[in-house]
């Protein structure tokens, strides 16, 4: 087994070899990886700025792969089917949010390439119930951001309302995928960008979205919602700008810089703002048919395992115009 690993916070991951995969306990599968997507939250988390990871750690939480094996107690799997592993990758089931059927907010969970292993590999171990089956026929490569870019993008969407000007700050992978549902459910699509990046808007445009410009830039017209996917608190007081009377901002990443100060005015009128926080197994179950039925296309750079490091620097300098997925 080959993996890359993060032994010390800030510093570049190491490529380790492993005589076998693990063993799945009960419960568990094992699972030799097809694809696994880079994700910006896995650049936090080899910066330190999510605190407390497993070390030695094994970052990747958008992971596409085949089960090899099957711990026990699962019978509803079995060798060779192609299954998803996200983020979320277990949860107590007994805390007050777990029994409010909010697991995403759960006290004491477990997730993927933070607190467990996860897929920056070629074997990986989930919690069999926080597995998805995924279409046998897709190309892995494909569908690796659709597990955490994918299923976020999916749930800001929904806190965002049904308004239909929406705004999106930050055009990265998971941009790139619910600016497709926005457009195949009949919205507009206003494309925020950092200062300068034309690639991104022109991207941003070729997808469909209705205007693109930089997020110092008003749009022409007022939003009714926006999703700030950048993680950078100024773009708060910019979003409430931009937005109509009554909307609402949607902050869908895990880590986000400081909210500066700024007037009750741009707040007033009651518009809202509000975060999301991780992601629930019924997002996955709304997600991918919809995901499929919208015909979303990810545009993916490919990046071999052993250029991990390659990969999040390209992703943290903003030189990725969708997803880089690793494959082993």
């Amino acid at each position: 087994m080959k993996a890359m690993v993060l032994t010390e916070i800030g510093k570049p991951l190491t490529l380790q070899q492993r005589d076998a995969p693990p063993t799945p306990q009960a419960g568990e599968i094992l699972v030799e990886i097809e694809a696994c997507a880079v994700c910006r939250t896995d650049l936090h988390v080899v910066d330190g700025d999510l605190k407390h990871p497993k070390l030695p750690l094994i970052p990747g939480h958008e992971i596409v792969g085949r089960v090899k094996a099957c711990g026990a107690g699962v019978s509803d799997l079995k060798p060779g089917v192609r299954v998803g592993i996200p983020w979320l990758g277990h949860t107590c089931g007994c805390c007050s949010f777990c029994q409010n059927h909010q697991e995403n907010l759960c006290d004491h969970p477990i997730f993927t390439g933070y607190t467990r292993d996860g897929g920056f590999a070629t074997h990986t171990i989930a919690d069999r119930h926080y597995a998805f089956e995924l279409d046998e026929d897709a190309d892995p490569v494909a569908l690796a951001p659709l597990l955490c870019a994918g299923l976020i993008g999916w749930r800001s969407l929904e806190k965002a309302g049904e308004g239909r000007k929406i705004g999106i700050y930050g055009f990265g992978a998971a941009a790139h995928i619910i600016a497709q549902i926005c457009i195949w459910q009949g919205r507009e699509v206003y494309a925020f960008t950092r200062s300068g990046d034309t690639q991104a808007q022109d991207f941003a445009r070729e997808l469909g979205a209705t205007w693109a410009g930089s997020s110092e830039d008003d749009p022409p017209t007022k939003l009714d919602a926006a999703i700030i996917f950048a993680p950078v608190g100024a773009l708060v007081p910019a979003a409430l700008k931009a937005l109509r009377k009554g909307g609402r901002i949607v902050c869908g990443g895990i880590h986000m810089s400081d909210i500066p100060q700024m007037p009750y005015s741009l707040l007033w009128e009651e518009r809202e703002v509000v975060s999301v926080a991780n992601l629930t197994r019924e997002d996955a179950l709304e997600f991918f048919p919809i995901a499929k039925q919208a015909g979303v296309k990810t545009h993916c750079i490919p990046y071999k395992l052993e250029e991990a490091n390659t990969a999040l620097e390209d992703l943290r300098h903003g030189r990725l115009s969708g997803a880089a997925v690793l494959i082993p």
